[in-house]
């Protein structure tokens, strides 16, 4: 029996300095695990890549390929997005997709791959209206983003409390049995 293929992506916010480790859990727990970085988490974890490599066997992805060039990920069984920031939710929300990763959740989509998202915003940033408007867009597209009670609640600015991997890894893990 083949390993479901989890795409792990992740945004500039600190829990995306946890990625090692979450990729660990991954694995762990069964999953063939593909990164993809926004070009800012990127660069943050550009000492952790060879590592992720590593772990996963396989290259970690912050760009589009060329037209023509082979994928060098299998397709995905499912896609978890965590951290989303403030930036990426509103840009999927409004199909803007010029991050790799952005652009795969988008189009993600319409192949119907099933989709977890939790964002990691501080309580400033959820007062913009454009978030609120973003996170009904996501669901009702069939993305199920973990924000509020049970997911990601915010912080204030400034603050830290641990990110809720365990909401989303459950979240996927029931994804891929309901596939079974």
């Amino acid at each position: 029996m083949t390993r479901p293929v989890l795409y792990l992506f992740g945004s500039a916010a600190p829990p995306v300095h946890e990625f090692p480790a979450v990729v660990r859990r991954a694995l762990a727990e069964g999953y063939d695990v593909c990164v993809g970085l926004t070009p800012t988490a990127a660069r943050w974890l550009a000492d952790d890549r060879a590592t992720l490599e590593g772990l996963t066997g396989r290259p970690v992805r912050s760009t589009y390929k060329n037209p023509g060039e082979p994928d060098v990920w299998p397709p995905a069984d499912v896609i978890l997005f965590a951290p989303a920031t403030f930036n990426s939710v509103n840009q999927w929300a409004l199909g803007l997709t010029g991050h790799f990763v952005v652009g795969v959740v988008a189009e993600g989509i319409g192949k119907r791959i099933p989709t977890v998202a939790m964002p990691c915003v501080n309580a400033a940033y959820v007062q913009h209206p454009q978030f609120e408007r973003s996170v009904v867009t996501l669901r009702g597209a069939g993305v199920t983003v973990l924000y509020g009670p049970g997911g990601f609640e915010p912080n204030q600015p400034g603050q830290r409390r641990p990110y809720p991997w365990d909401a989303a890894f459950s979240e996927i893990a029931g994804i891929v049995s309901g596939q079974a």
